[in-house]
């Protein structure tokens, strides 16, 4: 008996009891797994290096009574008519805190605990719209669809590929549409590239069909909730209580991929391929509504801006 392994549209002769065999015979077996353990460390090696030519936070500097210093870095980004406005709005928001200490129980407090619940519910959103199962689990998802080995391989790459490529292209897109214009449409798009993607499954569709659905969801991803999420995170806790915050939503963004991670076979055996990317098409679905109904838009206001119109939100 023998399998046929589809390498980009060409049926190839594989035995079935040889698979094992034919990984380890194959140049990926031998090379290949180390090439990507080396192409992984060169974008580590350039972000500790760029490190060093990064400033600290202007805030953090004025919180520690640098103000020259915070001074300068403000005046790098906007000049001095606007390092002078924004560091008096910064040593503003300092001093109307200065008799509240900046504790975890504050974030509970009434007129913060709307802004905690949209941090937690992004960070959240982010991990369930299933994309990181696209990476996590790319040869169960792309073998479903009638993928070989080395066809899975590749796939992989060209995910990878689109999902830098976006990311991109969200650096230049985030201050020229909005945070909240493109949370939106990434949900919507992720949504509805899950939902046909699960047809796709249960029609039994070419495998060409589900690697393009989920290039779409990953671009729409990359462009949207993957950094988006990050960027608004940062941006609507008050400078008082900002690390807590942040510090918050992070644990929850990652408590939720962890959930996500190892329900993913569960999910399968209980619902198959097509059902898992139903749930998933429909959170995000859903998740484009919480963010049409609840999170606001940060676009152009300052840190301090910010602070004083979500905390005064009921």
């Amino acid at each position: 008996m023998a399998a046929q392994i589809v390498n980009w549209g060409i049926a190839e002769k594989v035995p079935e009891d040889a698979s094992m065999a034919f990984i380890a015979g194959s140049w990926n077996g031998h090379y290949g797994w180390r090439w990507m353990f080396t192409a992984v460390s060169l974008p580590a090696i350039v972000f500790v290096v760029c490190l060093v030519l990064i400033h600290e936070s202007p805030r953090w500097l004025a919180s520690k009574a640098r103000t020259e210093k915070a001074f300068q870095v403000l005046a790098s980004i906007g000049g001095g008519k606007y390092a002078r406005r924004a560091l008096g709005e910064i040593n503003d928001s300092f001093a109307s805190e200065s008799d509240r200490s900046a504790t975890w129980t504050g974030l509970l407090a009434p007129h913060l605990r709307y802004v905690l619940l949209i941090g937690i519910g992004l960070a959240v959103l982010q991990q369930w719209s299933g994309i990181n199962i696209l990476f996590n689990y790319a040869e169960e998802v792309y073998k479903g669809a009638g993928y070989g080995v080395s066809a899975v391989l590749i796939n992989i790459i060209v995910t990878g590929v689109v999902n830098l490529v976006f990311t991109l292209l969200s650096m230049i897109l985030v201050d020229r549409f909005g945070r909240r214009v493109l949370l939106m449409d990434g949900c919507c798009g992720i949504g509805i590239a899950d939902l046909l993607a699960a047809y796709a499954y249960r029609a039994h569709l070419p495998g060409g069909f589900v690697l393009a659905l989920t290039l779409c969801a990953i671009a729409f991803y990359a462009v949207s909730l993957a950094p988006v999420t990050w960027v608004v995170i940062s941006e609507i806790f008050s400078n008082r209580l900002r690390s807590a915050g942040v510090s918050t939503a992070v644990a929850s963004l990652w408590a939720a991929s962890f959930l996500l991670t190892y329900s993913f076979p569960m999910l399968m055996n209980l619902v198959n391929m097509s059902g898992t990317f139903l749930l998933y098409g429909a959170i995000c679905l859903c998740g484009g509504l919480l963010v049409y109904r609840f999170v606001p838009e940060t676009r152009g206001k300052s840190l301090e801006e910010l602070e004083i119109a979500l905390n005064t939100h009921v």
